[in-house]
C-alpha cells in the first residue's frame, strides 16, 4: 500500500516535468555568428557558425556533437569587419549602411575567384557545407538584381567543385527554380515576427501576413522537394512562446534568436 502512494506521487511529478521539458524545447537548428564554446553547441540538427572563430579541431568537436555544421559565407555582400575586405575594396558597387557592408559586383571575375577561394578555405576546416547569405540582394528588388545570374552561375561553380557538401540558401525566392539543383534546403528570415531597425525591436507581424508567407513556402517547398528553415527573431521570452506556436506546427526546422545573432540564444 505504502509502494502505491509513492507511485501516486512520483508519477503526476514526472508527468509534470516531461511537460516542462516539452515547453523548453528547443529549435533544431543554431545560427551563432559570435565565437562560443564548441563543447557547449550540440544536440542540434544544423549549426551555421562564422568560420573564424573556429579552427579544424573546434569544427571536429561540433560537429560529433550535431548532425550538420555549416559555416556562413555571404556571396552578396562583405563587411568592413572580414579579413578578406581588402580583396573586395576594388569590386563593390555601393554600401549597405545598416550593416556596414558593402555590395560584391559580380561581374567582377577577381570578386568570384576570390569567392570560391572563401569557400576553399572553409571547407579545409571541415565543415560540412556553406550557409549561402544575401541571396535576396539578387532579386527583382534588390540591390544586385542586374547580375542573378551571376550568383546562379556562382552556387552552381562552388556546388560543382564541392558536390558531396551541402548547401543551405537564405531568402532569394525567386530564383529557387534555377538554384534548387544546386542547394540542399532554403533559409528564410522573419516570417513570424518583423524586427524595427529604427526602435530596435521585434514585434510579431500580422497573422494574414505570416500565413500568405507561410503558403508560399509551402509551394515552393512541394514544388522542388526542397525543406526550409524558418528564422525568427525574439527579444522577450514571451515573443519566444507566441512565435513558437506560429512556427511549430508548420513542420519545419526553426530557429528563435536575437537579431545579432552573437550567442547562444537564452531569454528571461
Amino acid at each position: 500500500m505504502q509502494r502505491i502512494k509513492v507511485l501516486l506521487i512520483i508519477i503526476p511529478l514526472i508527468l509534470v516535468f516531461n511537460s516542462f521539458q516539452d515547453d523548453m524545447k528547443k529549435s533544431t537548428v543554431l545560427f551563432c555568428y559570435g565565437k562560443t564554446n564548441p563543447i557547449g553547441v550540440k544536440d542540434y540538427k544544423y549549426v551555421i557558425l562564422e568560420s573564424k572563430h573556429y579552427n579544424s579541431k573546434d569544427v571536429k568537436i561540433i560537429r560529433l556533437q550535431n548532425d550538420k555544421v555549416f559555416a556562413y559565407i555571404s556571396l552578396g555582400e562583405i563587411n568592413e569587419s572580414s579579413t578578406h575586405f581588402d580583396d573586395f575594396k576594388k569590386h563593390t558597387i555601393g554600401k549597405n549602411e545598416i550593416w556596414n557592408s558593402h555590395y560584391i559586383d559580380l561581374e567582377s571575375k577577381k570578386a568570384r575567384e576570390t569567392l570560391i577561394e572563401m569557400a576553399d578555405e572553409i571547407f579545409a576546416f571541415g565543415y560540412d557545407g556553406l550557409f549561402l547569405d544575401n541571396i535576396d540582394n539578387f532579386t527583382i528588388h534588390g540591390p544586385q538584381k542586374d547580375q542573378a545570374e551571376k550568383v546562379i552561375d556562382l552556387i552552381g561553380a562552388i556546388k560543382e567543385k564541392y558536390p558531396k557538401k551541402m548547401f543551405i540558401q537564405n531568402a532569394g525566392l525567386d530564383l529557387v527554380e534555377q538554384t534548387s539543383r544546386y542547394v540542399d534546403l532554403i533559409a528564410i528570415e522573419s516570417i513570424a515576427t518583423d524586427y524595427s531597425f529604427k526602435d530596435k525591436k521585434c514585434n510579431l507581424r500580422e497573422k494574414t501576413i505570416f500565413e500568405a508567407s507561410l503558403n508560399r513556402i509551402n509551394t515552393i517547398s512541394a514544388t522542388y522537394s526542397i525543406p526550409f528553415i524558418l528564422i525568427e527573431y525574439a527579444d522577450s521570452k514571451d515573443l519566444v512562446e507566441l512565435v513558437k506556436k506560429r512556427v511549430e506546427p508548420t513542420g519545419y526546422d526553426f530557429f528563435i534568436g536575437t537579431i545579432d545573432l552573437q550567442t547562444i540564444p537564452k531569454f528571461n
